[in-house]
C-alpha cells in the first residue's frame, strides 16, 4: 500500500500583506483533511512555492502537518534544476518528516531522459519518505517518458507520479506498464483517468466542495459510471474557470469569495481579472447548490456554506 491515492488537495499558500498567512493554512487544512479528502501537498505549483523562500516553506509544512494531524497524509513539493542542491534540499526537509515528496522534473535545462532518471534517482536515494514523481512539461520543458517511469521503479520509495502532460495514450501507457500510482494532475481530465484505472488526483479544484471530489473518485472506483459523469459534468464548469486563467489566482479569488483567507499573490502572479471573477462568482454559487453528497443513505439538509467551512478547523490551537 501506499499514501499516494485517492483524490489530493495541492494547498493554496496564502498572504496577509505579503506575509506567510498561516492561520489561514491551517483553517484550510483542517476544513480539507476533515472533509474526507486523502492527503494534501504543501509548496506546489497552486501553493506558489517559487515565491517562497525556504524558512517560508518549512514554516507551511509545519503548520499544515499540525492543522491536519492523522487525518490525512502531507506531502512537500520539491523542485529545481540543479540534481545537487534538489538533493541538498530533501536531506534537510527530511528533518520535518513530511509524509512524502512531490518531486517535479528539472525545468528550463531540458535534459535527456537518462538525465531526468539520474535526477530522480539520485533525489529517491536521499529521500526518507516515498516519493511521486511530478510530470508537467508545459511548465519544466520536458517529459517524463513512459520508459523512465518504468526504470524508476527500481528505486524502491519512488511509488507514483502526478500525471500532468495531458495526454491520454502516455497516461494509458503508464496505468498498464508500470506499478506506480497514477494520479490526475489535470483536473479537466479527471474523470478519464480514473475510468482509465489512475488511482486518484492532485486537484486543485478540490479546494472547493472536497466532498464532490472525494465522492466522484469513490463512485468511479465502485464502478457506478453513470452517476460519476453526472457528477462530473456538474463540477466541470467550476474546474473550467478555476483554469481560465493562471493558477492559483481564479483558486484564491474562489477562496477569498467564502471568506476564507484574502485574495493576495506574489509577482509575478497577479490576481484574477474583474471580468473573470464575475464569471467565478456565478459558477461558485452553482457549484455551492450542489446537494452535499448523502451519508447514511440520508442526503445532506443543505450544501456546504461559507460559514460552515469557515467554522471548519477551530479548536486546534491554530497558528495566529
Amino acid at each position: 500500500m501506499t499514501i499516494f491515492e485517492g483524490i489530493w488537495v495541492p494547498l493554496v499558500t496564502p498572504f496577509r500583506q505579503g506575509k506567510l498567512d498561516l492561520y489561514s493554512a491551517q483553517q484550510l487544512a483542517a476544513g480539507l483533511s476533515g472533509a474526507g479528502i486523502h492527503g494534501l501537498v504543501v509548496c506546489g505549483t497552486t501553493g506558489e512555492a517559487a515565491t517562497l523562500n525556504e524558512n517560508e516553506q518549512d514554516k507551511m509544512l509545519c503548520a499544515v502537518m499540525e492543522a491536519a494531524q492523522s487525518r490525512c497524509p502531507v506531502a512537500m513539493g520539491v523542485s529545481g534544476s540543479d540534481t545537487r542542491a534538489v538533493t541538498e534540499k530533501v536531506i534537510r526537509l527530511n528533518a520535518l518528516r513530511p509524509q512524502g515528496f512531490l518531486i517535479s522534473a528539472p525545468s528550463y535545462v531540458k535534459p535527456s531522459q537518462e538525465g531526468i532518471r539520474l535526477h530522480f534517482e539520485a533525489i529517491a536515494a536521499v529521500a526518507e519518505s516515498p516519493v511521486m514523481l511530478y510530470n508537467v512539461p508545459s511548465r519544466t520543458g520536458v517529459n517524463i517518458d513512459v520508459s523512465t517511469a518504468i526504470a524508476l521503479q527500481r528505486c524502491a520509495n519512488v511509488v507514483a507520479i502526478k500525471e500532468c502532460g495531458g495526454n491520454l495514450t502516455q497516461t494509458t501507457a503508464l496505468i498498464n506498464r508500470t506499478g506506480l500510482r497514477i494520479l490526475c494532475g489535470d483536473d479537466a481530465m479527471l474523470f478519464s483517468t480514473l475510468c482509465l484505472g489512475g488511482h486518484g488526483a492532485v486537484s486543485a479544484a478540490a479546494h472547493i466542495r472536497p466532498d464532490l471530489f472525494v465522492h466522484l473518485n469513490d463512485l468511479i472506483r465502485d464502478g457506478k459510471i453513470a452517476p460519476a459523469r453526472s457528477l462530473f459534468k456538474q463540477i466541470l464548469p467550476l474546474i473550467q474557470v478555476l483554469f481560465s486563467e493562471p493558477n492559483p489566482a481564479p483558486l484564491k479569488a474562489a477562496l477569498t469569495m467564502q471568506g476564507l483567507l484574502q485574495n493576495e499573490l506574489r509577482l509575478p502572479m497577479t490576481l484574477m481579472s474583474a471580468s473573470g471573477m464575475i464569471k467565478l462568482a456565478r459558477t461558485l454559487e452553482k457549484t455551492m447548490a450542489i446537494p452535499a453528497v448523502e451519508k447514511n443513505g440520508r442526503p445532506e439538509a443543505e450544501a456546504h456554506t461559507t460559514d460552515e467551512s469557515r467554522r471548519l478547523g477551530f479548536g486546534l490551537g491554530l497558528v495566529r
